[in-house]
């Protein structure tokens, strides 16, 4: 259930976005766009179809966003993340041997001569 809703979300997301794009810019940003009255969505009371999709769009999105939420906090088990973490570590007993002391090594570095280097 929580794919299916997840991928309605990613589609409305995607329909949002282009309607979004597809709305004239009413002018007011850095000089671009149409300003004036005739754009598909003046600054009184006149809403287009286009306006209309995107409110619909936006409740639909605002509504799986919050399904999604409720899904994924329900099925969170009240664990933390942290709990959750802690949990896949391996107990020492279970943990594989690893060369060195410890189970961590470093490699060694060749060792820098200590005479300079003589003179011809």
């Amino acid at each position: 259930m929580e794919n299916v809703i997840l991928i309605v979300h990613l589609v409305i997301a995607v329909f949002l976005i282009a309607v979004v794009l597809l709305q004239r810019s009413e002018g007011g940003a850095l000089g671009i766009g149409g300003g004036g009255g005739g754009g598909l969505v003046s600054s009184r009371g006149t809403t287009s179809a286009l306006a209309k999709v995107t409110w619909a769009l936006a409740a639909a999105f605002i509504a799986t966003s919050l399904t999604l939420t409720v899904i994924a906090a329900t099925s969170s088990g009240g664990r933390s993340v942290i709990e959750g973490v802690s949990t896949g570590v391996p107990e020492a007993d279970d943990a594989p041997a690893l060369p060195g002391a410890g189970g961590f090594s470093l490699p060694t570095l060749p060792s820098a001569p200590t005479e300079p280097p003589a003179a011809d």
